[in-house]
């Protein structure tokens, strides 16, 4: 069971302010200044210019809020953007999606503001809750499979399927209906129709993956960090933490919305 220091502040808010990871054997204010003991040694806190430091243990700051506009509307979270001193890392879950996150060091400082894209970490191989989504798209059934070498799966396709579109270098390849394979991460694309090459080439050495038969019905998965898709749900419960040994200060946080449209 965890446990915390929880702090209350009479004058301004008139309630409970903080939770705090250290935890004193006694407490007492004197003379404006906050004491406290422990291990049988006296600390007078807020006295030097480094931050979340007790006792000699560095601690983070942690923020946790929800994004819960238009409650009825399913909605698409698309960027976080931060009014302050400093970027934070955020997760963010929903009632459909929990995988979304940022790092700190992919925010950037426009206008003053610091702004980020949401990114998906994905599993691999993907959950059910991933299938639905919009990062993953349908190919075609093959034609034929060499999997001579699984270093180097060759899956080739009718020359009238578009195989070029917006698949990538990267990309996990799925087969199989209705329950999903993973075949492995696509590491060639080769189209050459007028010679009748129409080819993906997997890796099938990934955790999990299987090599496919001549004829499966494949489709892929976006790689979820590159695409930043956002994450899908009606509300976002979001997650900040901050592990600076410096003051930083943050004023606000909001989160590009779009309605999603099934």
């Amino acid at each position: 069971m965890s446990t915390y220091t929880l702090t209350y502040e009479p004058e301004r808010a008139k309630g409970w302010t903080s939770f705090y990871s250290y935890e004193p054997d006694w407490m007492i204010g004197m003379n404006s200044y906050f004491y406290t003991f422990k291990g049988g040694n006296l600390y007078r806190h807020n006295t030097n210019s480094v931050r979340n430091n007790f006792y000699g243990v560095q601690y983070g700051s942690s923020i946790k809020s929800v994004f819960n506009d238009d409650v009825l509307f399913n909605k698409l979270f698309k960027t976080i953007a931060l009014q302050g001193t400093a970027s934070w890392g955020v997760t963010l879950e929903s009632d459909i999606q929990d995988s979304g996150f940022i790092n700190s060091e992919w925010f950037e400082k426009k206008e003053q503001v610091w702004f980020a894209f949401v990114r998906n970490s994905g599993d691999i191989p993907a959950g059910d809750d991933e299938y639905v989504l919009r990062s993953v798209n349908g190919i075609a059934s093959s034609t034929t499979v060499d999997t001579t070498d699984p270093s180097a799966v060759e899956i080739n396709f009718s020359t009238s399927v578009t195989v070029s579109g917006i698949i990538s270098v990267g990309d996990r390849l799925y087969f199989g209906y209705p329950t999903p394979t993973l075949c492995g991460q696509v590491t060639e694309i080769n189209v050459d129709l007028p010679n009748g090459v129409n080819q993906l080439v997997v890796d099938i050495s990934d955790t999990g993956a299987l090599p496919p038969s001549n004829t499966e019905y494949f489709f892929f998965i976006k790689n979820a960090v590159a695409e930043s898709h956002g994450i899908l749900g009606h509300y976002a419960i979001f997650t900040m933490t901050n592990n600076s040994a410096n003051q930083v200060e943050l004023f606000m946080t909001q989160s590009d919305v779009m309605k999603s449209y099934p």
